[in-house]
């Protein structure tokens, strides 16, 4: 919208009038109090909740050329879900803070509380937006914290994985990173600056990764599932299955071995490509495993190496580090 009257930025705003356009997109409450206090009060039916918090900023996490306002807040509310999938909780409840330009436009304030809600309501039903805060910056940043309940299970951990349990993984691996390549190698100029993205110059395969980074969609449903099953550990693959699994190993005190032959045919990308936001776990052996999941490797005792594929010790970089790789990503 280029109507300055019919869109206005929200610096011309009061807060209150920003808030009430998100408010007004979010749908009804499920809190015993909602939106319109300085705090929500929400229910804790076994007295515990799951929290966890991940932020959004312009320039490491995304950029505007590439990602629209729904884009954003789906991808807000997908990788806060899965976190708290992968203790084995169901989502509740989200907390939201944006920071922003004053220069910003309303509508691209409530796109990205229609992307939010859609996230909820497509991978958390019953899930809700139940407050959060409004300020001004100069980077956009987008904050969520998503709250989670146990339904009376044990939360799963990263450290239960124990010698002979499965491994196993629900959701795709792969695609966000090449997703990710091809808006670097496709969508930027010769100084490494963004260009608009064009997804007809694409063909379908590459939309589908787009889509994959763009808008995750992790399995958020399969974290209970997966407990329920008699998960022995867990956790979110964000930052690539190797460093991920380094993670489990290390908290586990054991070696993950993976089977290059269950990756699928781009086996580097599952490795090493970050933010799938699949769900990574351990079963016991003999067991079934719950449905969506499949068998991509063994727990061994803990060796030299925290992770092996096809039984050697994986080289090189195993994933996404914001600390290492933010040059990677800047131009």
């Amino acid at each position: 919208m280029n109507d300055e009257h019919a869109d206005p930025a929200v610096g011309d705003l009061s807060e209150g009038r920003v808030l009430q356009s998100i408010l007004e997109r979010l749908g009804p409450s499920s809190a015993l109090i909602g939106p319109g206090d300085d705090a929500a009060v929400l229910s804790a039916a076994d007295g515990r909740v799951v929290a966890t918090v991940d932020t959004l900023v312009h320039g490491p996490d995304f950029r505007l050329a590439w990602s629209s306002a729904y884009d954003l807040g789906y991808k807000a509310a997908a990788v806060n879900l899965a976190d708290i999938a992968a203790m084995g909780a169901t989502p509740t409840a989200l907390l939201v803070a944006l920071a922003m330009p004053d220069s910003t436009r309303l509508s691209f304030v409530t796109g990205l509380a229609d992307g939010l809600r859609a996230a909820c309501h497509e991978l958390a039903p019953g899930c809700t937006i139940e407050g959060g805060d409004l300020t001004v910056s100069d980077t956009l940043t987008i904050a969520v914290t998503a709250l989670g309940a146990l339904s009376g299970r044990a939360p799963v951990l990263r450290s239960g994985a124990r010698r002979g349990d499965v491994v196993a993984i629900a959701g795709e691996l792969g695609r966000a990173g090449r997703g990710l390549r091809v808006l670097f190698g496709r969508f930027t100029d010769a100084a490494g600056a963004p260009l608009p993205l064009d997804e007809r110059l694409l063909d379908p395969a590459e939309r589908a990764d787009l889509a994959a980074q763009l808008r995750p969609a992790p399995p958020v449903s399969l974290g209970p599932v997966a407990a329920e099953a008699g998960a022995t550990a867990m956790m979110d693959v964000s930052d690539g299955l190797v460093l991920d699994a380094t993670r489990l190993a290390a908290a586990s005190g054991v070696t993950i071995a993976l089977d290059s032959s269950a990756l699928g045919p781009d086996v580097q990308s599952a490795l090493t490509g970050g933010e799938d936001h699949a769900l990574l776990a351990t079963f016991a052996a003999g067991h079934a495993l719950p449905h969506g999941f499949r068998r991509v490797g063994e727990v061994l005792d803990r060796g030299d190496a925290p992770v092996l594929v096809d039984g050697t010790a994986h080289r090189g970089r195993g994933g996404w580090d914001p600390y290492r790789d933010w040059d990677a990503r800047t131009g």
